[in-house]
Order: structure tokens, then C-alpha cells, then sequence
């Protein structure tokens, strides 16, 4: 059986998780002031535009955010009474994903206040370490992981 986490490593735990909630707090906000869009519709417009050129089908882009098909349909279904994307029946059965001009308008103003925070609030603050350790173990970390929904929101 494994021990459990000692003094030491809780208070790291711990740290860890309000270092990441405080970046994540950080940038929903920015966004949400700057464009009025949830970190879920900025994760959906961003991948929509940056990776399919503004249009992408609907399970590719479920691949991509590591959603499970209910969540993306719920958020899909959102964003399009919003009038940031629309769906349309694709070729074979494959619905794709369009992103309109107000879902691109709203993504080019949510690009520099996403910028800003994380630049404020994470990078800003790493870079003043001497040397690069605290990147090395956090790209180990992320290459061994799965995709995971809080993550992939994060832009």
C-alpha cells in the first residue's frame, strides 16, 4: 500500500492546485470581460477557426477537446443560439462545425485578453526562475497525460 502524502508533499499538493485555479480564474475572466465568452466557447471558436479555418466537423472537434459527445452537443447547441457558430449536415453523416463572423469577432477579441493573463499571471512569474526546471517537469507531466477537459478548455 501506498503511504500517504506527507506534510511537505500536501503543502506542494496543494500549492500546486491553487497556482493552477488562480491561472485558470485568471484567464476566464480576461476573456469573459474582453469578449463575453465562457473558456468553453473560446475553446470551441479556437479550435474551429485555428484549426479547421472556420469550419470543422463535430467530431473532430470533440477528438480534439477530449469531450464526450453529450457535453460538445449541449455546448454546440449554446454557442449556436448565440450566433457564434452554426451546424450543418456534412458529407457521410458528419455534422460539421461553422464558425459565423460574430463566433470569429468574439474569438479576435478574446486572443490578446487570453494572451495578457496568461502572460500576467503564469509566465511572467515563471520566467523569473534561474533556469528552466519548473518546464521540463511540467512537459513531462503533460506528455504523459491524456487529454483532460480542464485542460483542453484552457486554450
Amino acid at each position: 500500500m501506498t503511504d500517504p502524502l506527507d506534510a511537505t508533499e500536501t503543502a506542494q499538493w496543494t500549492t500546486w492546485k491553487h497556482a493552477n485555479e488562480a491561472v485558470a480564474v485568471a484567464v476566464a475572466q480576461e476573456i469573459q470581460a474582453a469578449a463575453g465568452l465562457s473558456v468553453a466557447d473560446f475553446s470551441v471558436l479556437s479550435r474551429v477557426i485555428e484549426n479547421g479555418s472556420g469550419r470543422l466537423a463535430q467530431n473532430e472537434l470533440g477528438a480534439m477537446l477530449g469531450w464526450q459527445r453529450p457535453r460538445l452537443s449541449r455546448q454546440l447547441s449554446r454557442m449556436a443560439d448565440r450566433g457564434l457558430l452554426v451546424g450543418e449536415a456534412g458529407t457521410a453523416g458528419r455534422r460539421l462545425i461553422t464558425a459565423t463572423e460574430a463566433g470569429r469577432d468574439a474569438l479576435a477579441a478574446a486572443r490578446p485578453a487570453h494572451a495578457r493573463a496568461v502572460r500576467r499571471v503564469l509566465l511572467s512569474r515563471a520566467q523569473a526562475s534561474p533556469n528552466d526546471t519548473f518546464w521540463n517537469v511540467l512537459q513531462h507531466i503533460a506528455s504523459d497525460a491524456a487529454p483532460a477537459d480542464d485542460l483542453a478548455e484552457l486554450g
